[in-house]
């Protein structure tokens, strides 16, 4: 299958369950305390499959529970998509969990401090 309309499927998939987790799904452990955003889609060349990727911020409860959510609303996620989008056949949802904001996080916070770290050094030497 053409890599372009695979990506452009993936993009219109990502922008659809994002509004589905947004307006559609009711579930308290998607909404309530943790943050629970899409960060990629991945539908492979065949569309059987599309790799949803999750980031939620939040305490590591929150964090399976919003994927324990997601996991039991599959059918009803693609249900919703499958009214919404016009495709011969629906890829399956697979929801894997995105750490890269919480990673990044963490790499500017060390690099925050190891600028501080580099500040008071220079400082100490001059004096």
């Amino acid at each position: 299958m053409n890599s372009k309309r695979t990506a452009r499927i993936s993009q219109e998939v990502k922008r659809e369950v994002s509004k589905i987790l947004r307006d559609d799904l009711s579930d308290p452990r998607l909404s309530t305390e943790a943050m629970v955003s899409i960060t990629d889609v991945e539908v492979t060349n065949d569309l059987s499959y599309a790799d949803v990727y999750v980031s939620v911020l939040g305490d590591s409860k929150n964090k399976e529970d919003a994927m324990l959510a997601l996991n039991q609303a599959k059918g009803y996620i693609k249900i919703l998509i499958g009214e919404r989008m016009r495709l011969r056949s629906m890829p399956e949802f697979r929801f894997k969990f995105d750490d890269s904001i919480e990673r990044g996080a963490y790499m500017n916070k060390l690099i925050e401090e190891t600028i501080a770290k580099d500040k008071k050094a220079n400082e100490n030497r001059q004096d």
